[in-house]
């Protein structure tokens, strides 16, 4: 990342993460939008270094909003986790929205980038995406929460399914080679024209859920 033109910045809405005023990395009208979140999928905080001296703090479980950077370029820096640390490499294509996630594992941070190129675009249904953190958990799937009905199913580790759902209000169960695991996740009432994510990603006792709404930060 190299360093923003003077007094371009953005102020980070993250919910229970700590919010900051981030150094945005460099863009203008000449060059195509692509964004870039991260997702802190371990049990302590997830700090971000980045190379043009920008920093960012997420609590477990949390994730930023989507931030605007060039496509195509390369974005550098190092993400520590837990004690653990791992060197950030990634460009993002133009029209690419890519989610850097933090896992702690055994003996190193292991991070796990999704991309998606959404095109599903309805105002009048909500967007769900469901991502499959979890090694452990095979053909993972997501169902409605105390039935059958399969929202998504046969999710691959680090990778994504999106579609579009009605608005409505909505509880899931994440599933393992067609089995139930894990707690429900209430996800409240699901507005239309909105995007969401659901989140797996592993735990102590099992696979957990959790979930964003995937928003651009101003």
């Amino acid at each position: 990342m190299r360093r923003v033109a003077a007094g371009l910045a953005v102020l980070l809405s993250l919910g229970t993460a700590q919010a900051a005023e981030i150094p945005l990395y460099p863009t203008g009208p000449s060059e195509d939008a692509a964004f870039l979140r991260f997702f802190n999928a371990g049990a302590t905080d997830l700090e971000l270094s980045a190379a043009n001296g920008a920093g960012l703090s997420l609590k477990p479980g949390v994730a930023s909003n989507f931030l605007t950077v060039p496509a195509g370029k390369p974005i550098a820096g190092k993400l520590t986790l837990d004690g653990q640390q791992q060197a950030l490499d990634v460009r993002v294509e133009p029209g690419e929205f890519v989610t850097v996630v933090g896992l702690p594992a055994s003996n190193a941070l292991r991070l796990v980038t999704v991309r998606e190129q959404p095109d599903d675009f309805n105002a009048l249904k909500a967007s769900l995406a469901f991502y499959n953190l979890d090694a452990s958990c095979t053909q993972a799937g997501l169902r409605l929460a105390g039935g059958k009905v399969d929202i998504f199913k046969d999710v691959a580790d680090g990778s994504a399914q999106r579609r579009s759902v009605n608005p409505l209000k909505l509880a899931v169960q994440p599933t393992c080679a067609g089995s139930p695991r894990g707690d429900a996740l209430d996800l409240g009432q699901l507005a239309a024209g909105q995007r969401y994510t659901v989140f797996l990603a592993p735990g102590a006792k099992g696979p957990r859920l959790f979930q964003a709404q995937d928003t651009l930060a101003n």
